[in-house]
């Protein structure tokens, strides 16, 4: 963690000395509003409520195609973070931004962790399941309270962007809805997923959920871990086993092939990847809905 602090230290020193903050971020010279967020939910929420306001700068710090855990910062974000005028994080998640966030002190900084209360992930109390975006009810309330930091910040557009914040919670509200509708009557109730990102989403729609995998997509599973799996799959009647987007398919498509089961994209949604460029979070999560209701075999 020190050495990782001292890099962010180093890379916000070397930003300062090479004139890439004069020359590239520009706060005050530009007059723009620079909005930063960390991972692809929290960019679409801050497009969003920005809308088509002139003047505003967003910028997001992990690439489309790459695994959100994972991320390291350049000097140039970290630039980025440095001269943040919003800055929409989740504490936990990324701790590369986290050591950027306690260097440099931006000066209006929204962590979403702190406004959605984060559950402790299942038999882990000393972790925290940062996935609380899954819930769209959940990214409902980072948006207001996304919204309130930028009209402080930019108090002449505040009517523009409190009108696209009720926009966008009528749409989550309208997803929600969906969800809960689609998933009422299905005669599976259990899903296999890569990676431990669905409790939130679970607990919202009344579905039990079982990772391979842990809160890391990485994480490799015991052997006993998928015996259980096995079992569970056999006991409740699985058909499918889901996959994702950002990671490695290996283990799903093994577990399924053992099995003799189908396999099927279920997106966590920690951000877009090649094919799934041209789409968003509303987008992504109404194929999730798709997949659910035919995997779970949903009337």
């Amino acid at each position: 963690m020190f050495g990782r602090r001292l890099a962010v230290v180093a890379a916000a020193l070397a930003v300062a000395a090479s004139g890439a903050l004069a020359s590239g971020c520009q706060r005050q010279d530009d007059g723009r509003l620079h909005v930063v967020t960390s991972f692809y939910p929290l960019q679409f929420v801050a497009q969003r409520v920005v809308g088509s306001t002139p003047g505003v700068e967003i910028t997001n710090l992990t690439r489309p195609g790459q695994e959100p855990h994972d991320l390291e910062l350049t000097v140039r974000q970290t630039a980025k973070v440095v001269d943040a005028d919003v800055l929409l994080v989740e504490r936990g998640l990324q701790p590369a931004v986290d050591d950027a966030v306690d260097t440099s002190e931006p000066p209006r900084v929204l962590d979403a962790a702190r406004v959605v209360h984060l559950h402790p992930q299942p038999g882990r109390h000393d972790q925290v399941d940062p996935h609380f975006w899954l819930d769209p009810t959940l990214l409902s309330r980072v948006a207001a309270a996304f919204e309130t930091e930028l009209a402080k910040s930019d108090p002449a557009h505040a009517n523009e962007y409190r009108r696209n914040l009720r926009t966008l919670q009528r749409q989550l509200t309208g997803l929600d809805r969906s969800f809960k509708r689609g998933l009422a009557h299905c005669r599976v109730r259990t899903i296999v997923v890569s990676h431990d990102a669905f409790g939130y989403f679970g607990r919202r729609y009344g579905l039990q959920v079982a990772p391979i995998n842990g809160l890391s997509p990485d994480a490799e599973p015991s052997p006993a871990h998928v015996r259980q799996l096995q079992g569970l799959i056999r006991s409740d009647g699985i058909t499918t086993v889901f996959t994702e987007a950002l990671a490695s398919p290996q283990l799903a498509d093994s577990l399924a092939s053992d099995l003799h089961l189908r396999t099927a994209v279920l997106d966590p949604v920690e951000g877009l990847s090649k094919a799934t460029a041209h789409e968003n979070y509303l987008s992504l999560m109404r194929r999730n809905l798709t997949a659910l209701r035919q995997a779970e075999q949903c009337s």
